[in-house]
């Protein structure tokens, strides 16, 4: 087994020299002129001493540095999952009608200069909020004043052809409940238009948590399943993503890690501590926490779980 490991790494990594019980290769991190990526096959770690990244799970380096097939071969010696799920899961399907979806008649863009009590209102909860005029531009943002959605801002979801997708509603007044959605399907990426895909793609719990983190997709839900769309295009296109979640949704955190694990994407978590949600915190704050993000690994969770016993 241990050969057979050693194999998937070097066709990962590429030359290496043997120093004791380690090899060392180039890092593919800092891309330094020596080899000074020390990995250990045994004990399944690894260690860059000029950059000081470092893993306990040698997966980590093929799932972001490996072909498909180095990821199905190394898949066997983890709890991952296996090339017939791989099929399944991103098999061609028959293209899907969506449900129609229209923004409420009574909604009025907060882009422009209205300057109505109700206009007013709204952009002052927003500014509250920390969500100023270049936010109300790119997610298109607008309220109501009167009808069915009253006393609430709207932040439309676009599909990939232009199309409104999904729009949410929270009330900035004394409106209950606070939060008043369309009936229709929730299986959708929200705003999927406007992702830029080629960079790092961050996961939150809701959509005022996604307007300060930037290119962020909220959840709209308590999980994340392998059959949702988001999921799925998740796994087939990025090697990481990044979960920031409520400090209070652990579960959640640790389901949706296994989940994204077996299907050879890695998750790194930040830290939203000392703050109800992504939503209270500046955008400074996030960017900077952003880059302390520590990577989570299932074996990570499970020895957590048993010290904690």
């Amino acid at each position: 087994m241990r050969t057979e490991k050693l194999k998937i790494v070097k066709n990962v990594l590429g030359r290496s020299y043997k120093s004791g019980a380690e090899y060392l290769f180039y890092c593919p991190y800092c891309n330094h002129n020596k080899m000074k990526m020390s990995v250990n096959v045994s004990n399944n770690v690894w260690k860059c001493w000029i950059c000081d990244r470092s893993g306990r799970n040698i997966g980590t380096l093929i799932r972001k540095f490996g072909t498909i097939d180095d990821k199905i071969a190394w898949s066997k010696f983890e709890n991952r999952v296996e090339t017939t799920d791989f099929d399944t899961l991103f098999a061609e399907k028959e293209e899907e009608i969506a449900p129609k979806v229209d923004l409420p008649k009574e909604f009025q863009s907060l882009t422009g200069t209205n300057r109505s009590s109700g206009a007013l209102s709204a952009k002052l909860y927003l500014r509250n909020r920390g969500i100023g005029k270049p936010d109300i531009l790119k997610w298109k943002i607008g309220y109501a004043s009167t009808g069915e959605y009253e006393g609430r801002i709207m932040v439309p979801s676009f599909a990939p052809d232009g199309s409104l997708s999904y729009f949410v509603a929270r009330s900035y007044g004394k409106a209950w409940p606070r939060y008043k959605n369309p009936h229709t399907s929730r299986n959708i990426v929200f705003n999927d238009l406007y992702l830029e895909w080629d960079k790092d793609i961050i996961l939150v719990e809701g959509v005022f948590d996604a307007i300060k983190a930037g290119n962020a997709i909220p959840l709209l839900g308590s999980t994340l399943r392998k059959k949702s769309k988001l999921f799925q295009k998740i796994a087939a296109t990025k090697k990481e993503i990044y979960l920031a979640l409520d400090p209070d949704a652990k579960k959640k955190t640790d389901s949706i890690t296994n989940l994204f694990n077996r299907f050879g994407v890695d998750v790194y978590q930040i830290d939203v501590s000392g703050y109800e949600d992504v939503g209270e915190m500046t955008k400074a704050e996030f960017k900077k926490r952003k880059k302390e993000a520590s990577i989570l690994e299932t074996d990570d969770y499970l020895l957590e779980k048993v010290l904690a016993i």
